[in-house]
């Protein structure tokens, strides 16, 4: 980085712009566009990205460099995560165990810390359903976000950290980051009955300076779908995006075990004696059904 370069991290990316939040001050905010040589190398810069920007005499300037990220999503496009937060509500509607443990191990892939954060918790009791995850060895919140009830403790856990929410429609996601922080006024309950579908959103990401030192994505128009449809884990990789399997690694009778159907498999003895919870390894197998047909090349990996 020369003299006349700073660094920064990319705050908001618009029509081929890039704002970038100068280190030094991050109220000094930088409108760019990126060098040619990313295309030609088949980089985009992403919201999240550390950068050096090569000023011009205009007080704008050019992304020139983007340092290696430690983890990436496709879409929504961030990168350099700390936490992904995942919002699920307890009734109204009901929590899919299924999507959820498919958004956790896509985290895990991605090396994201995956947190839970219950929603909705005057209308049911989420204890059952929170010792499944807390066993698994997660972070789980239970917030009341129209009482904010939880949400200190949600603030608490962002201080310092980039954080990502995540959840699928109806679950409160707005609802709680309004809670986190009201400059964000994220619409809430954003469907028109007449059309039946949500309004016309921008569906650009930005990155917002919480008051506590934090950093959240504003990813309007995004869901869990989205991230779904983005990642995919090839079967052989997919017992380590389990973390309770992790410890049952090499214990198994054969080597190469699926943890599926297999005699002498300690990760089947496990759940049999309640170590690990019946949900969470149907949902492996399920996505294990899934990555069976996955094959390498059809990825490009």
């Amino acid at each position: 980085m020369t003299e006349q370069n700073i660094r920064g991290r990319i705050v908001k990316s618009l029509g081929g712009f890039y704002y970038v939040a100068d280190e030094q001050d991050k109220e000094n905010i930088i409108e760019c566009r990126a060098r040619g040589a990313f295309r030609q190398q088949n980089i985009k810069p992403c919201v999240g990205d550390w950068v050096s920007v090569e000023l011009t005499l205009q007080g704008k300037g050019y992304v020139v460099e983007i340092e290696s990220r430690k983890n990436s999503l496709v879409r929504p496009p961030l990168a350099n995560l700390d936490q992904l937060i995942l919002v699920v509500s307890i009734a109204d509607p009901a929590p899919n165990t299924f999507v959820l443990d498919k958004l956790i191990a896509i985290a895990e892939y991605q090396q994201i810390e995956p947190v839970i954060v219950v929603t909705k918790c005057d209308l049911a009791d989420p204890t059952e359903f929170m010792q499944i995850y807390r066993k698994a060895g997660f972070e789980v919140y239970e917030t009341k976000s129209l009482e904010h009830e939880g949400i200190k403790e949600v603030l608490e856990i962002m201080k310092g950290k980039t954080s990502a929410f995540c959840g699928n429609s109806g679950a409160g996601k707005s609802t709680l980051l309004n809670a986190i922080d009201p400059r964000l006024s994220l619409d809430t309950g954003d469907i028109s009955q007449k059309l039946g579908r949500g309004r016309h959103t921008t569906r650009h990401v930005e990155l917002f300076e919480l008051p506590n030192g934090g950093v959240v994505a504003d990813t309007p128009g995004f869901s869990a779908v989205d991230l779904e449809k983005f990642q995919i884990i090839l079967k052989d990789e997919l017992a380590d995006c389990f973390r309770e399997m992790r410890s049952y690694e090499g214990k198994c009778r054969f080597r190469g075990c699926s943890h599926t159907k297999e005699t002498g498999c300690a990760v089947l003895e496990a759940v049999k004696n309640g170590e690990i919870s019946q949900s969470r390894h149907q949902s492996y197998l399920n996505l294990y059904e899934q990555a069976k047909n996955i094959k390498e090349w059809e990825i490009g990996r």
